[in-house]
């Protein structure tokens, strides 16, 4: 394998989480006797321009496909950073009823019903039909399809062209990153804004965030890569913001080589030179992973045979990408852990993949009455707490893993 940046021929492993399938992969209860497709998760680290990558096991449009079950509004607290977000760049860059906004990977509509409440022309462009279905009955017009050059082509040869080009958790995503910033140049306006949110690779590597690992995620990005990538294809950093998102991210803010509208920010040099201070572009920052994500494994899996030797029962919140990553790397099934419950009505009633946990709604909580609730997307563990608080009434004990096992 190459890297998928620079070409460069990969040699470097930076984690090996073994075999799973891919975390959306939702069964039914069919489909429990039928085979499944396990696909190797291993994370390589380029030692030239340090993208630390994933190879292209299941294809993006395999990935992506109209039985996708990721719904972007199912979470409050990822509603108010996104409507915050959209009354900030409002303000910033002066968007009005003349202006067109575009987002990549738009899902829902969740974020861009926001600009629309404030009468600011927008377009989505999602690859997953049933999403896409989603925000068109909100009125928002979108474009079920997969971003790249072809594609920003074919809307510039509409006239349609971005003043803001945004896209929320979706550059991790694309597998061909170098065509899909190639197309964001030629979508943008002459003086338009791009601004993409990633989780942050640094925050990954010193908070032990291995779960955020998958095959929906063929790029693990710092800034000082993306910077490069960005620059090949004639885009120019002007600021970026370290924010809190999936356990930290960063929110880049970029535009055209050419316009000398927009002053670059102190913000660009001040956390390539905090980045460069931790080591990312050293090979050594990325040594002992692998023996972190194990203590982590081992923990957990001592917890849950305790509670099951002590007729204790377990259960989990939240049917995420990332806990699959979790349960399947840790080798844990529905023998550990009796349901986990979502409040996504599309993985109700469906199974883990591999684990075969059933999901459940939150009604099943309230009856079953379990002594412990692993929180599986750790990074809504506010939410979720103060939403499950009733299970103090009982005895129930909150648990994380991540970066390392707590019960509170």
């Amino acid at each position: 394998m190459n890297c998928r940046f620079c070409k460069a021929p990969l040699t470097h492993v930076f984690i090996d989480l073994n075999n799973s399938p891919a975390s959306n992969s939702f069964l039914t209860k069919e489909q429990l006797n039928e085979p499944e497709t396990f696909y190797p998760l291993k994370v390589f680290i380029c030692d030239k321009c340090f993208l630390v990558q994933v190879d292209e096991y299941k294809k993006s449009d395999a990935i992506f496909s109209s039985d996708y079950v990721y719904f972007s509004s199912f979470s409050t607290s990822w509603l108010a950073h996104a409507k915050e977000y959209t009354q900030k760049m409002t303000g910033r860059f002066g968007l009005n009823a003349n202006s067109k906004v575009i987002e990549i990977a738009s899902n829902d509509g969740y974020l861009l019903q926001y600009f629309k409440e404030q009468n600011i022309p927008v377009l989505g462009i999602e690859p997953t039909a049933n999403t896409a279905e989603v925000a068109v009955k909100k009125g928002i017009e979108t474009v079920v399809d997969f971003f790249g050059v072809r594609l920003a082509k074919e809307l510039t040869a509409k006239n349609i062209k971005a003043d803001l080009l945004l896209g929320n958790n979706v550059l991790a995503h694309v597998p061909g990153i170098v065509d899909f910033v190639a197309g964001m140049k030629i979508l943008l306006k002459e003086d338009g804004v791009i601004t993409m949110e990633f989780p942050h690779l640094m925050q990954l590597v010193d908070n032990n965030q291995f779960d955020t690992i998958y095959h929906e995620h063929f790029s693990y990005l710092s800034f000082h890569t993306v910077k490069q990538i960005f620059e090949s294809q004639g885009l120019q950093m002007f600021d970026v913001e370290e924010i809190p998102t999936h356990g930290g991210s960063l929110r880049i803010y970029a535009t055209h080589k050419e316009n000398k509208q927009q002053e670059i920010s102190e913000n660009v040099n001040e956390l390539l030179e905090k980045e460069v201070s931790k080591g990312i572009n050293e090979l050594e920052y990325y040594n002992n992973f692998q023996q972190k994500a194990l203590k982590v494994k081992l923990d957990l899996t001592d917890f849950l045979i305790k509670q099951k030797r002590e007729n204790k029962q377990v259960a989990a919140y939240g049917a995420a990408a990332k806990g699959n990553t979790l349960l399947n790397y840790c080798g844990i099934k529905n023998d550990l852990i009796d349901f986990v419950v979502d409040a996504n009505p599309h993985k109700q009633n469906k199974f883990l993949p591999a684990s075969h946990i059933p999901v459940m709604n939150e009604e099943q909580l309230k009856k079953n009455k379990p002594d412990f609730v692993i929180i599986l997307p750790w990074n809504l563990k506010k939410e979720i707490t103060t939403q499950l608080n009733y299970i103090k009434d009982w005895g129930g004990k909150f648990v994380v893993a991540i970066p390392e096992l707590k019960i509170f």
